[in-house]
């Protein structure tokens, strides 16, 4: 037998980031809100597993300081981001190079500590047509190498961090209105040379945007350069699952309702396996596309780009630091890789060091054994005593953006049926951010409410039939 009705002016479906943050924004305007997730946690893809004292996170995307939805969506003022070493290290012919530095504010760890580097950010003047503008504090340098592999000369070098400069400056308005193309198409026509554009662009896009084809539209590429140009690429402080849980924990008790699951919805109700109908107001659609698709058959379904996440072990420190770690040369399997305990040292127990690597395609049977080689070769230092403690992969990880792709994907289906996540905007965490913040706009507009309709009523235990 189902329970009978209970009520709340909007139903939620997933606790995700998009969804919690959506509903952290309804609950503050007095709308009361019930969160069901069929899951036993919240956070979706930003899971962070415990292993032996390890945090090892699901798919781990790479943050940016300059993300402004990090530092101004309600729920999150308490994170702490844990910047990497500036700019990122390339391995190419087996030395490193180091590429990309920004000597900004290096201090900045806490989101409301970065806020005033991103708001300088955007009050800074476009670039002109000859001179680019700089960026007070964020200035983007390469350092000089003799050699120059993989950055070229020191004239090529010089034009990149011009580059990345006029980058920074430029108003992400102004990018949205650039040309749209791919990501590796537009490569080719910033004006640099080659070596520069495969031993540097490339596999830092490739990273950034979990795509190694680098089909993505060009549009969402520029942003996502936009925010390296102009911050610290980082990680949340205690794993992925930071983000989820902050937004969670700032709900009213009692809001999100975990091991819920949603078999249907319409414009009034949303229908549960184990405890029947949640009559409402509106409902809000926040899972992962495949999700939203069977609760809402006339969506689209994209592409996703799969990755697989390798953590080891090892107490012998590889001597990188809390660098980020490219190949420029794109000799195996592993796009990028870092020490995370070393930029996040609540990721590991005390005297061991976790190495955390991620192969943007899916896992086979020998993906540990490709890694460590690789890994070998990268760090430079043996691998085979190293721990392995898990191979995780998703292959829906990241939702493909090929062109034309519209940043602005409709929220509002119908008046009282919403939808949001990171299928609807860029592909990114920040990108889910905004999703949830245009949804709950809307919801709120349609809904006119200057008072609570009603209050959400417990959620009792499913009975046996």
């Amino acid at each position: 037998m189902l329970e009978p009705t209970y009520q709340a002016d909007v139903v939620v479906v997933g606790a995700g980031v998009a969804g919690l943050s959506a509903a952290r924004r309804l609950t503050s305007a007095g709308v009361s809100t019930v969160v069901l997730e069929a899951a036993h946690e919240v956070g979706g893809r930003m899971a962070t597993e415990k292993v032996d004292g390890f945090r090892l996170d699901r798919v781990g995307r790479l943050l940016s300081t300059a993300c402004v939805e990090l530092h101004v969506t309600p729920g999150l003022e308490d994170l702490v981001l844990r910047p990497f070493a500036p700019g990122v290290l390339l391995h190419s012919d087996g030395r490193h190079h180091r590429a990309g530095v920004q000597p900004g504010n290096r201090r900045a760890r806490s989101a409301r500590g970065a806020l005033h580097a991103v708001r300088a950010l955007a009050s800074a003047p476009l670039p002109g047509p000859r001179r680019p503008a700089a960026v007070p504090g964020r200035q983007v340098s390469v350092p000089r190498h003799r050699g120059g592999a993989p950055l070229g000369t020191t004239l090529d070098q010089a034009r990149l961090g011009a580059a990345l400069n006029r980058l920074a400056g430029t108003s992400v308005e102004r990018l949205l209105a650039r040309p749209e193309t791919t990501a590796a198409e537009a490569l080719h026509g910033r004006g640099l040379p080659a070596r520069t554009v495969d031993g540097f662009l490339r596999p830092l896009l490739a990273a950034l945007l979990c795509d190694p084809e680098l089909t993505t539209s060009s549009r969402s590429a520029d942003l996502a350069l936009r925010d390296f140009a102009s911050g610290r690429l980082c990680l949340p402080e205690g794993g992925a699952e930071a983000l989820p849980q902050l937004l969670a924990r700032s709900l009213p008790p009692g809001t999100v309702r975990t091991g819920v699951r949603v078999t249907s919805v319409s414009t009034t109700s949303v229908t549960t396996a184990e405890h029947g109908e949640f009559r409402c107001a509106a409902v809000l659609v926040a899972t992962g596309a495949r999700d939203a698709v069977e609760l809402l058959p006339g969506l689209r379904v994209p592409d996703f780009h799969p990755v697989t996440v390798v953590h080891h072990t090892t107490d012998e420190p590889p001597g990188t630091g809390a660098s980020l770690l490219l190949d420029a040369d794109r000799g195996g399997p592993v796009a990028h890789t870092a020490v995370v305990s070393a930029v996040d040292p609540s990721r590991a127990p005390a005297g061991r060091m976790l190495v955390t690597s991620t192969v943007l395609g899916p896992a086979t049977a020998d993906t540990d054994t490709a890694v460590r080689a690789h890994l070998a070769r990268l760090y430079g230092v043996a691998t085979t005593r190293w721990e392995t403690l898990a191979v995780r992969h998703t292959a829906d990880a990241v939702p493909a953006m090929r062109p034309p792709h519209d940043l602005r994907r409709p929220v509002r289906l119908l008046a009282g049926l919403y939808v949001c996540g990171d299928h609807r905007d860029s592909g990114a965490v920040q990108g889910a951010l905004r999703s949830a913040d245009r949804a709950a706009t809307a919801l709120l507009t349609d809904l006119g409410v200057s008072r609570p309709l009603h209050t959400a009523d417990p959620l009792p235990t499913a009975r046996a039939a």
